[in-house]
C-alpha cells in the first residue's frame, strides 16, 4: 500500500528516480543537489532495487557514466548543480543531437540567490541552447512526477532530458507519495551501431541537426497539447487586471501571493515545461489580455522564446529584475506595480540592521570551523611570503578570504591553472617571476579538476607550488567520499581509492612534501623550500598539508588550551583579521581580545598567529 512521507525535494526527485526504474544513478556534490544520490541510495535499498549508485570525480565524468549506461538500454541519471553542468558542456552539447538507447536524465539544481554558488546562471537557457526539453518543477511533489514523464519523453523521442529544480524546491519539505512498485528497468543491450548512431561526426552531423531540430519542434507541440498537467491556466474571477506567465518554484509563490493579496482579479498560465516552450499555449494568453507579467528566475528563457513581446511586462523591459532570487516579496511588489497600486522592494539591508539592532547581536562572517586545519595553512602560506600571489579554489578553504589570505578564486581546479597563467605572465616579461606564486585547493577538488592543470604546469614547467588541503573529504558539500578515500553509498559495495602522492607524481612532480599543517613552523619552513625548489628548477612543486576534516570527520585535536595575556595584547586585531577563527572573541570594553569558551576547541594553533606573543598556552608564565 502506497504511503505518504515527508521528504525534501532532493529526495523525493531520489525517490521518483527509483520508481522509475532508474538503474545507473551518478553525480558530483554540489549544494542544492548534494542529497539527491545519498537518497538514491536510501530508497535503491528499501525498494530492493540493483541501482548502481556512484559519485563521480567530477560532473563531466558523471555524465558520461550516465550516457554510457544509456548506451547499453538502460534508463540513467546524471546529479549536479548548476555550475557543475558547465564542467560537463562537452558530453552534454556532444550528445544533445544524438539518439539515446535507453532513457537519460540530467538533473540540474540551479540555485537563485547565488547562496552557495559563484554563478546565478540558469540552465534552462542551455537546454534551450542545446535544443533538449527541460522540466521546471513548482515543488517536491511535482519534483518527483515530473522525473517519470522526463524519462518517457527520452525514451519516446531517444533525447537527452533536464530536470531543472531550484534551491527552494530542492530543499523544501513536503508530504509525497510512495509508489508501491518500480518501473521494471530493460535487459541490457548493446547493439553495434557502425553507420554512426553513437558517432557523430562531421559528415554525419548534416542529417543528425536536421532530425534533431524536427525533433525540438515535436516536443514543442506535444508540450503544448498533452502536458495539461503542468502547463495550464488559473482563470481569474471575472474579467482579469492582469494576466501572470510563471514558471516553477514563481507559480508556488504567485498563488500564495495572490490569495494573501485577496486578488481574484488575476489570471494565471503555469508553466512547468519552459523548453521547448508550448507556444500556441503562452501566445493565446497573453492574445487574451491586455497585459501580462512574467515571472521566471533567473533568466528571461520563456521571454525569449516569444514571437511577440508588446503586451509583455519581464525582464527585457525592467519590470522583473535582471538578477537575485525572486523572493515573495519581491513578487509582491512586482506584481502591486504591474496592477497599477504603490509597493517598494524590500530594503533587505535596512531590515536586516534594525533586527540586529534590536537583538543586540553582533556580526559574525562566513568561517572556517574552529580547528579547521585549512586555518594555519594559509597563515603558514602568508608567514613564509606575506606578499606570495595566492590562487584558491572552490572549497571551504575559499572562506580564507576572511584571513586575508586568497587573491583569485576562479572555478574549480582554476587555482592550478591560474597560477600557470601568471607564471606565464612572468615569463612573458623575460624575467624570473618576482613573487612567490601558490596554487591550493582541496584534497576532492585536485580529482575533480586538478590533474589535468598539474600534469601540463610540469609539461611546461611552470614554477609555482601547488598547496593541497587535504582533510580527508569533500567537506564543503556535506561530507561525501572521492577517488583519494574511497567509499560507496550503498551498504557492502567495495570502492578502490587512489594514493594522492601517487596521483601527483604520476604528472611527473619531483618535489612533494606532506606535512601536518597544525605545526606552523614546520609548515612555514616546508612552504619556503618548495618556493627555492620552483623557482630553481622552474617547475611547479608540491606540499601536502594533512589533517582530518575536524566537523565531518569528527576528529577533535589534542587538548592545547590556551588563554590571552592582557598585558602582552595590544589590541592590534591581527588574530581576528588574519587568522579569524571562532574561538576568538573582542572585547569591547577593553578593547582586547579573548578566548571565546563557547567555540574554542583547544587546538592551540592560535598560538602561532599572534604577532605580540600574547595567546600563550593555559599554565605558561606570562
Amino acid at each position: 500500500m502506497s504511503r505518504k512521507d515527508i521528504m525534501l525535494g532532493n529526495e523525493a526527485i531520489a525517490r521518483g528516480l527509483v520508481e522509475a526504474g532508474c538503474e545507473v544513478a551518478a553525480s558530483y556534490p554540489g549544494t542544492p543537489s548534494s542529497e539527491i544520490l545519498p537518497a538514491v541510495a536510501h530508497w535503491a535499498e528499501e525498494l530492493g532495487t540493483r541501482t548502481v549508485v556512484e559519485w563521480g570525480a567530477n560532473e563531466k565524468v558523471a555524465l558520461e557514466y550516465a550516457i554510457g549506461a544509456s548506451f547499453a538500454r538502460k534508463r540513467s541519471c546524471a546529479i549536479m548543480k548548476q555550475v557543475g553542468l558547465n564542467v560537463a558542456m562537452d558530453p552534454f552539447m556532444s550528445i544533445a543531437a544524438n539518439e539515446m538507447d535507453g532513457g537519460v536524465l540530467l538533473v540540474v539544481a540551479d540555485e537563485p540567490g547565488c547562496y552557495s554558488s559563484q554563478t546565478d546562471q540558469d540552465s534552462r537557457a542551455l537546454a534551450l541552447f542545446a535544443k533538449i526539453p527541460c522540466f521546471d518543477p513548482c515543488d517536491a511533489v511535482e519534483a518527483k512526477a515530473m522525473v517519470f514523464d522526463a524519462y518517457e519523453i527520452s525514451e519516446k523521442y531517444r533525447v537527452l532530458t533536464m530536470l531543472r529544480p531550484t534551491g527552494r524546491v530542492n530543499h523544501c519539505r513536503q508530504a509525497v507519495e510512495c509508489g508501491d512498485g518500480v518501473i521494471p528497468g530493460r535487459p541490457l543491450e548493446f547493439r553495434r551501431m557502425p553507420e554512426g548512431h553513437r558517432i557523430l561526426m562531421p559528415m554525419t552531423m548534416r542529417g543528425a541537426l536536421e532530425r534533431h531540430n524536427r525533433r525540438f519542434e515535436e516536443l514543442r507541440r506535444e508540450f503544448g497539447t498533452a502536458f495539461g498537467k503542468y502547463n495550464f491556466e488559473v482563470p481569474a474571477q471575472g474579467p482579469a487586471r492582469l494576466g501572470i506567465i510563471a514558471c516553477g518554484l514563481c507559480y508556488a509563490v504567485v498563488r500564495d501571493v495572490l490569495k494573501a493579496l485577496g486578488r481574484t482579479d488575476v489570471a494565471l498560465l503555469k508553466i512547468g515545461t519552459p523548453v521547448p516552450l508550448p507556444l500556441d499555449l503562452v501566445q493565446d494568453f497573453i492574445g487574451r489580455h491586455d497585459s501580462v507579467l512574467i515571472l521566471e528566475e533567473t533568466f528571461p528563457v520563456v521571454e525569449q522564446q516569444l514571437l511577440d513581446r508588446t503586451k509583455v511586462q519581464g525582464r527585457w523591459n525592467g519590470w522583473v529584475p535582471m538578477e537575485w532570487e525572486l523572493s515573495p516579496e519581491v513578487i509582491t511588489s512586482i506584481i502591486l506595480r504591474a496592477l497599477g497600486e504603490p509597493a517598494a522592494l524590500p530594503a533587505w539591508e535596512a531590515t536586516l540592521e534594525e533586527a540586529r539592532k534590536a537583538l543586540q547581536l553582533g556580526r559574525r562572517g562566513p568561517r572556517l570551523c574552529p580547528g579547521c586545519g585549512h586555518r594555519p595553512s594559509y597563515l603558514a602560506i602568508r608567514k613564509a611570503y606575506p606578499d606570495c600571489i595566492l590562487c584558491s579554489d572552490i572549497g571551504c578553504y575559499g572562506l580564507a578570504i576572511a584571513q586575508k589570505a586568497v587573491d583569485t578564486n576562479v572555478c574549480m581546479g582554476g587555482s592550478i591553472t591560474v597560477a600557470s597563467g601568471i607564471a606565464m605572465a612572468f615569463r612573458a616579461e623575460g624575467k624570473p617571476a618576482s613573487r612567490p606564486i601558490f596554487a591550493t585547493l582541496g584534497d576532492s577538488t585536485f580529482f575533480h579538476m586538478g590533474l589535468p592543470g598539474l600534469a601540463s604546469a610540469v609539461y611546461n614547467k611552470h614554477p609555482f607550488v601547488l598547496v593541497i588541503l587535504d582533510n580527508g573529504i569533500t567537506a564543503m558539500t556535506g561530507g561525501q567520499g572521492h577517488p583519494g578515500v574511497g567509499g560507496k553509498l550503498r551498504p557492502g559495495e567495495k570502492s578502490g581509492s587512489v594514493d594522492i602522492e601517487g596521483a601527483v607524481r604520476g604528472c611527473g612532480v619531483t618535489h612533494l612534501v606532506v606535512q601536518e599543517p597544525y605545526d606552523v613552523s614546520g609548515s612555514v619552513r616546508v612552504l619556503k623550500e618548495a618556493w627555492e625548489h620552483a623557482r630553481t628548477a622552474e617547475e611547479p612543486a608540491v606540499v601536502i598539508l594533512r589533517h582530518p576534516c575536524i566537523t565531518m570527520l569528527k576528529a577533535p585535536p589534542t587538548p592545547r588550551p590556551v588563554r590571552v595575556d592582557p598585558d602582552k595584547c595590544t589590541g592590534c586585531r591581527y588574530c581576528l583579521t588574519h587568522f579569524n577563527c571562532p574561538g576568538i572573541g573582542w572585547d569591547e570594553n577593553t578593547k582586547k581580545t579573548f578566548i571565546d569558551r563557547r567555540f574554542c576547541v583547544s587546538c592551540g594553533v592560535c598560538v602561532d598567529a599572534c604577532p605580540r606573543d600574547a595567546i600563550v598556552f593555559t599554565g605558561e608564565e606570562a
